[in-house]
């Protein structure tokens, strides 16, 4: 049975070139270099970067799923919101052996008094360490920091890294708006099911649901999996119940 492989470049690696400025004679280009981004299904740039738990490297994580997420700033309203809902989703990550890790360019003790004031405001304990990047270099290696947006604050970005330290999906949201935490669970969940049935998983799918099968990619498949045991549409969409 034709099978997707997590790893494979083959739908995910789309990339297009970076952009640059030709200046001419005696003018002086004016647009800023585009950041450096990570690309799906390679390694995830390594780090060894001081937290609120102490020093964390990416080797750290080696054999478990990181969720690695950046926010623009400590003691702002959206990244609040987002860090209680992370804070109680805790339980529901730790059932997909998956660890969170924060992180803004702000410093450890300003990351301490914000984390000691969720707890005294709103009555939730934030379980995770948050990275302190007055570097920024954790940032930059991540594509975290957008020119347009800011140069000296992380955009909300979102990193999911297997356990082999293979970057699995990326995710960006304005620093207007707070990321969806249940959506993260459920991707975290496809992901894990895609990988241990080598399958894929439809629009919106939920923990339950009918997979994907992937297409055949000879006649002689397509004629097996149109008579098969499962539920076929047409020869190439195929779904199962796990």
């Amino acid at each position: 049975m034709e099978t997707y492989d997590p790893h494979s470049p083959a739908e995910s690696h789309v990339s297009s070139p970076a952009a640059s400025v030709a200046a001419s004679p005696g003018v002086q280009a004016t647009r800023p270099p585009p950041p450096v981004m990570p690309r799906l299904n390679e390694p995830a740039p390594d780090f060894e970067a001081h937290t609120t738990d102490g020093v964390r490297r990416l080797s750290d994580y080696r054999g478990k799923w990181l969720l690695l997420f950046s926010h623009p700033a400590d003691f702002t309203p959206v990244c609040t919101t987002e860090f209680i809902a992370f804070a109680r989703a805790k339980p529901q990550f730790d059932m997909l052996n998956t660890e969170l890790l924060g992180l803004s360019i702000d410093s450890t003790f300003a990351h301490l008094a914000w984390i000691r004031s969720i707890r005294d405001k709103f009555d939730v304990e934030i379980p995770f360490p948050v990275i302190d990047d007055l570097s920024m270099q954790v940032a930059h290696a991540y594509g975290m920091i957008h020119p347009g947006s800011s140069d000296t604050s992380a955009v909300r970005a979102t990193f999911i890294i297997d356990p082999e330290g293979f970057l699995r999906a990326i995710m960006y949201y304005p620093t207007s708006n707070g990321r969806s935490v249940p959506e993260l669970v459920r991707l975290m969940k496809a992901l894990q099911t895609a990988d241990t049935h080598r399958v894929a998983t439809p629009e919106g799918w939920e923990e339950g649901d009918p997979v994907l099968l992937p297409p055949p990619t000879t006649f002689e498949q397509a004629d097996a999996r149109a008579n098969g045991s499962d539920d076929c549409t047409d020869w190439y969409f195929c779904t199962r119940t796990l």
